[in-house]
């Protein structure tokens, strides 16, 4: 079989493929590319068996990125939680894998990335697995009743009720009042982390590129904004992909608050899974907040063209750097670190 490489984000052919494959989601769609590219400069590429002038039948979308010392790679997707490829059979992704190695040389690209969500994707011996993930999803299909009752009594449902006894204001939408609540937030609890902040300028394009299908969240008490949250929808998922909030006021139970809402906003949609998104198995709080919920828990790899020893040592000195230095830094340079640095940390 031909490959041939297009650009998912002006080929008319894209959102046909993403709303006939069943392993499409939010992060293959033009407007979560668009975003990508805008802030970050990415160059996004898709490779694909379906001739020009003929319907799109599969695609595996990727980034171009520039290391920070020069040498380019090849990751579908960066600042994505997960990117399946979209084929049909297992013919069509060896042949797509096949012909981007070939082409590893010639581009001169350090390495080819791939994040699936399926535990296991069979894509020979020459991907090996990078670094890995669990992966959490909450039916929506059942009443609400059911998805209540499944969460933990004291940490979820508790928690709740105490948001719901305190009045907090909830409001949603994209205003720029909502995203800078949001961006505030973000940064307190990227800095506790030990990691810098997004650059503001990443979600006001995912605000311009995603439109309705984005919504931000944000709980707050006599005008102090307490939690955020921000998700993305896309066909018959919801996705948690950002949560936040002001540490001095977790015992308010802001974001468990939030999630319910948006949960119950999904449920009168008629939406079918809540996707709550990556999560290292090193953080074992946020593991335990998830599982919390009833979700049910997988865990799945990224896989690596060439992988090394080198790629291990460097993951663990970006740990390392964080833990030791982002952490300490005051909150506007955490920004500024961010902006800067972003780019070369997909």
């Amino acid at each position: 079989m031909n490959v041939y490489e297009i650009d998912p984000t002006t080929d008319a052919r894209w959102d046909d493929l993403l709303q006939n494959h069943p392993q499409a989601s939010i992060f293959h769609t033009p407007g979560w590319l668009e975003a990508l590219k805008k802030t970050y400069d990415y160059t996004p590429v898709a490779f694909t068996t379906s001739p020009p002038g003929s319907p799109l039948t599969n695609a595996i979308p990727f980034c171009k990125i520039n290391g920070f010392f020069g040498k380019p790679r090849l990751v579908s997707l960066p600042f994505s939680d997960h990117c399946e490829p979209l084929v049909t059979d297992k013919e069509q992704l060896d042949c797509l894998l096949a012909y981007l190695q070939q082409r590893r040389g010639a581009e001169r690209w350090n390495y080819i990335e791939l994040r699936p969500k399926t535990p296991v994707l069979a894509v020979g011996d020459e991907f090996r697995q990078s670094h890995t993930f669990l992966f959490h999803e909450l039916d929506l299909r059942r009443d609400l009743d059911e998805i209540i009752q499944s969460t933990h009594k004291d940490c979820i449902q508790r928690k709740i009720r105490r948001a719901e006894r305190e009045e907090l204001i909830c409001e949603q939408g994209t205003s720029d009042s909502l995203l800078s609540q949001f961006y505030q937030l973000l940064i307190g609890t990227r800095r506790r982390h030990g990691l810098p902040a997004q650059p503001i300028e990443w979600f006001r394009n995912l605000v311009d590129h995603l439109g309705e299908r984005l919504t931000i969240r944000v709980v707050s008490q006599t005008g102090r904004a307490v939690a955020s949250i921000l998700t993305l929808r896309f066909k018959h998922e919801l996705v948690y992909k950002y949560g936040c909030s002001d540490h001095r006021l977790h015992n308010l139970g802001g974001i468990q608050l939030l999630l319910w809402r948006a949960i119950r906003d999904a449920k009168n949609d008629k939406l079918w899974t809540l996707d709550m998104g990556r999560t290292d198995p090193g953080n074992p709080g946020l593991v335990a907040f998830k599982n919390r919920w009833g979700t049910t828990r997988t865990e799945s790899s990224y896989l690596r063209h060439p992988i090394t020893a080198r790629d291990s040592l460097l993951t663990h000195g970006q740990s390392f750097i964080s833990t030791h230095f982002f952490a300490r830094l005051p909150t506007n340079l955490t920004r500024a670190a961010g902006s800067l640095l972003y780019r070369y940390m997909a």
